[in-house]
């Protein structure tokens, strides 16, 4: 196996990583929150729980960028590539987009997720202003999911 194809599936693995770590982060703060409004008002436990799962998509972004690199350098099929250090490296930063915004979108968003939580908690009729807000941190983790996407295919 060659040194770039191992700094590729380095690259793979951090994009999973990090992004995954964010929405742990995210989502458990964010539970924490959801679990003090259900024990008062166990009725909005549908309403918190949207507002929980948000910040778990930065994992999926980074999962899926992971899987793509190694479809891409054939790690998956089990004959990888034989790729050089410079197109190992390409690999690894292609992959850092999604695993750094993933990382911090993931716990800013649980972060706003948790205040969106508490004020669904004081006024459950504004909980779609709160999955609003919590998908404007959004945004920018789907903005490095492109930007690795497209660095990923511009690789030759």
């Amino acid at each position: 196996m060659s040194l770039g194809i191992i700094i590729a599936a380095f690259g793979a693995g951090i994009s999973a990583l990090l992004a995954g770590i964010g929405s742990v982060w995210g989502v458990q703060c964010a539970g924490q929150a959801a679990a003090g409004v259900c024990s008062e008002q166990p009725d909005l436990f549908g309403k918190v729980l949207v507002l929980q799962a948000l910040p778990g998509t930065q994992g999926i972004y980074g999962f899926l960028l992971a899987v793509l690199i190694m479809v891409q350098t054939g790690l998956i099929s089990g004959h990888p590539a034989n790729l050089t250090v410079l197109q190992g490296w390409a690999y690894f930063a292609a992959a850092l987009p999604i695993a750094v915004v993933g990382l911090v979108s993931g716990i800013y968003q649980g972060k706003t997720a948790a205040a969106s939580i508490h004020m669904t908690g004081k006024d459950p009729d504004s909980s779609a202003k709160g999955i609003t807000m919590t998908a404007l941190v959004e945004t920018y983790a789907i903005l490095a999911l492109l930007a690795s996407i497209l660095l990923l295919f511009g690789i030759k």
